[in-house]
């Protein structure tokens, strides 16, 4: 049965302030992390063996990952438990934004300082993101939490993308800015990353109230009883196979989407294209991604998020082929339009479909399982494509993903067929 999207939600101050946190850190996941990381990382920081630097920098997201797969669930519990999704998210953004300001001071060739500082970064960034999207629930009324979702993300291509811009103009143009070169350009622009980030977090986190605690509690207390919450849930996603079964698809294609995201330019450079390149299909990424996610909100809210997820699963199959044996610039022009077409929607879509199957009251704890699956996904995907370019090349390192985008969208049906 077909369901009408009601676009006034769209502009309710509880929606657009936690849209705008999307807008905040999208900074980092597009400059940093997609975007001047990787390339600085190799020709600045780690400069030398092309192999080597790609193995770090899969070692450096891996590790990132790891940390965060390990504690999310806790994480979620305890925000459930006493209401401090808001409080846990300000301390993650806090130390997203300094460590993000702190790549400033990194020097040239202290590539374990780089490394130090992005790892903290990217803790910041994922961990917060358990209680960002558990708010979902709080602010979209359930029968809008596919467009809300999308909503979200559409911000986030458009800010994360604005900011780019301006930095890919800084690193184009440096004497225009008063900057000495390129690289003071990069490097200034990990600090704008930090301001961004920090100064468009404030609306979501300031204006979007939680229920006031009534019984207060000890830290070791509260870890107690978020323990108690966690083994109470871990059973319940056991019995509830659609969870479960969503959960493991989840796990195997949110893995091919994170490595691609993350290794994508590193993946570039190894082709041998221009740094200049690279930086235009990562601006085309992200404002073809912009009215992308809208539109894909809104098929997921008339037609079904399944319907839209496997869409663009089955897009990045084709691109994840086409990109191991391409050869021109243009190319990846290509697949930087495709993967913008579909990277917010199996993301967006991903996240309300499985809203809907999660208690409100235990958003987070559950959203702490989501988050950790993804990133045990993502503690493998970028080590594997890293491994794969030190054994056979980087060139068809990126066909070690298909497997994953297969395998999670079999499993994807199946977690379809179990929640009818």
């Amino acid at each position: 049965m077909f369901r009408s999207a009601d676009f006034s939600t769209l502009r309710q101050k509880p929606v657009l302030y936690w849209a705008m946190y999307d807008w905040a850190n999208s900074a980092f996941a597009t400059t940093i992390m997609a975007g001047f990381f990787p390339i600085f990382f190799k020709q600045y920081w780690s400069a030398g063996d092309a192999a080597l630097s790609t193995f770090r920098l899969g070692l450096a997201n891996s590790a990132a990952s790891l940390f965060v797969m390990l504690l999310a669930p806790l994480l979620g519990a305890m925000a459930d438990r006493g209401h401090m999704r808001l409080s846990f998210l300000l301390c993650f953004t806090w130390l997203g934004v300094l460590s993000s300001a702190g790549l400033y001071w990194v020097h040239q060739g202290a590539w374990q300082w780089a490394m130090g500082m992005y790892v903290l970064a990217s803790i910041g960034f994922w961990a917060g993101m358990i209680f960002y999207d558990s708010l979902l629930i709080k602010v979209s009324p359930s029968h809008q939490y596919d467009l809300v979702s999308g909503f979200g993300y559409s911000m986030g291509y458009l800010g994360g993308g604005v900011l780019f811009a301006l930095n890919v103009w800084m690193t184009l143009k440096p004497a225009v800015f008063g900057l000495a070169d390129a690289a003071s350009a990069i490097r200034l622009s990990f600090l704008l990353v930090s301001i961004w980030w920090g100064v468009f977090s404030v609306p979501l986190i300031f204006g979007v109230k939680e229920p006031v605690v009534i019984e207060s509690f000890s830290v070791i207390k509260l870890v107690n009883l978020a323990f108690a919450e966690l083994h109470k849930t871990f059973i319940e996603i056991i019995k509830y196979r659609a969870v479960l079964v969503f959960l493991l698809a989840y796990w195997l294609y949110i893995d091919g989407v994170n490595t691609v995201i993350k290794m994508a330019v590193d993946y570039g450079l190894s082709l041998g294209f221009p740094t200049s390149s690279l930086i235009t299909a990562l601006l085309i990424v992200q404002f073809v991604g912009f009215p992308a996610a809208i539109f894909f909100g809104w098929l997921g809210q008339r037609y079904g998020a399944i319907e839209g997820i496997l869409i663009g699963l089955g897009i990045y199959i084709a691109v994840t082929i086409y990109a191991a044996f391409m050869d021109q610039v243009s190319e990846f022009y290509y697949m930087a339009i495709a993967i913008g077409l579909v990277q917010g929607a199996v993301q967006s879509l991903s996240r309300s479909w499985f809203g809907a199957l999660v208690p409100s009251e235990r958003a987070s704890e559950f959203f702490g399982f989501y988050n950790m699956t993804g990133k045990f996904a993502s503690v493998l995907g970028p080590a594997l494509m890293g491994m794969t370019a030190l054994l056979v090349g980087a060139r068809y390192s990126i066909l070690s993903l298909v497997v994953l985008f297969i395998a999670g969208s079999i499993l994807l049906v199946k977690a379809r067929h179990v929640a009818r």
